[in-house]
């Protein structure tokens, strides 16, 4: 049995490696593995060494590009030059003074034309028609007579027209109008005169600035050609009117009239209706409304106690029998210094 037990034993050494030789395989083998990882890690793309953060884009200045109209060449020829681009209808608009309106060498074959133009639909041809009227009012006004009536009606429609060109060269006319015919127009059987009035003081009062400025200058033209006491009676239901705007520019003209106006014709007119009338526009919201007023109860004051000794004492008296208390108190303070 030793005898076996040594064979066996003498096998197993045979097969089996000492334990010292193993331990320094294993680091032979381990050391070999770190150089080859060496190597391959030497040879990698440097790229690859180590991971690197991606630069953030930098940002372009922006350019803006007008955007170009791709020309429609379906019926045009393209060998002709592009076409200037116009100015606007209004704008392209000529406003001639009176001064520089001339008159016609033949009036009579230029007139057979005229009533067709104001006639007419397309607005343009109706503001050359309105100034070659303008021309018959300032050197042939013979012509225009006889119309005349028609005349101020399409001058009201043209003023309502929503174009400012057109509505402003009416307003022009009208100014022509007054000083060429002066109270001839309120002799009309109809109310042509009132509407056209009516329209003046509407545009007067709109923000629209050169129209506003035209309408101003066509009612001071009025007030300067029409005697005032007529005038005055046409103005004066405009003093209640319930646009706040139309009631100051009815009440500047009021006043304009009434500083031309006479003892007797405000007698005429009625001396109690006028401070009842100075007395409610004191009262009114717009500043050009109450200095009309001012301006209505100075002259009603100059004119009434022009004669008067006791000019203060006449006025106060005149004053608190017409009117109540508060506003014949405003009244007296407005035109008696201290």
């Amino acid at each position: 049995m030793d005898s076996e037990e040594g064979k066996k034993e003498t096998g197993r050494y045979k097969t089996s490696a000492p334990p010292f030789l193993l331990n320094s395989l294993l680091f032979s083998f381990s050391e070999f593995l770190k150089k080859l990882c060496l190597r391959k890690m030497a040879l990698r793309p440097i790229d690859n060494a180590m991971p690197m953060t991606p630069e953030r884009p930098k940002k372009q200045a922006k350019i803006a590009v007008p955007a170009q109209k791709v020309p429609d060449r379906v019926g045009k020829d393209e060998n002709k030059p592009p076409s200037v681009q116009t100015l606007p209808e209004d704008a392209s608009m000529d406003y001639v003074l009176s001064e520089n309106l001339q008159g016609f060498q033949d009036p009579d074959t230029k007139f057979q034309d005229l009533v067709g133009g104001l006639e007419s639909k397309d607005w343009l041809k109706v503001c050359g028609s309105l100034n070659d009227a303008r021309r018959f009012v300032l050197h042939h006004p013979v012509y225009l007579e006889p119309i005349l009536e028609k005349f101020i009606l399409v001058m009201v429609k043209s003023i309502k027209n929503p174009r400012s060109a057109l509505c402003k060269t009416s307003l022009m006319a009208a100014s022509d109008v007054f000083k060429a015919f002066g109270e001839k127009l309120l002799e009309s059987e109809s109310d042509s005169f009132n509407q056209l009035l009516l329209q003046m003081l509407l545009k007067a009062s709109q923000d629209k600035k050169f129209v506003c400025e035209e309408a101003d200058r066509a009612l001071a033209s009025m007030v300067e050609s029409i005697a005032p006491l007529r005038l005055l009676k046409h103005l004066a239901p405009y003093a209640a009117h319930s646009n706040l705007r139309v009631r100051a520019k009815a009440a500047m003209s009021i006043s304009n009239c009434v500083s031309k106006m006479d003892l007797k014709g405000m007698e005429e007119f009625g001396l109690v209706e006028l401070i009842k009338m100075a007395a409610n526009l004191m009262n009114d919201k717009l500043p050009e409304a109450r200095e009309a007023a001012r301006g209505i109860a100075v002259s009603l004051y100059e004119a009434s106690t022009e004669n008067e000794e006791e000019k203060q004492q006449f006025w106060q008296t005149f004053c608190h029998s017409n009117l109540p208390a508060i506003h014949a108190l405003a009244m007296v303070k407005l035109v008696v210094s201290p």
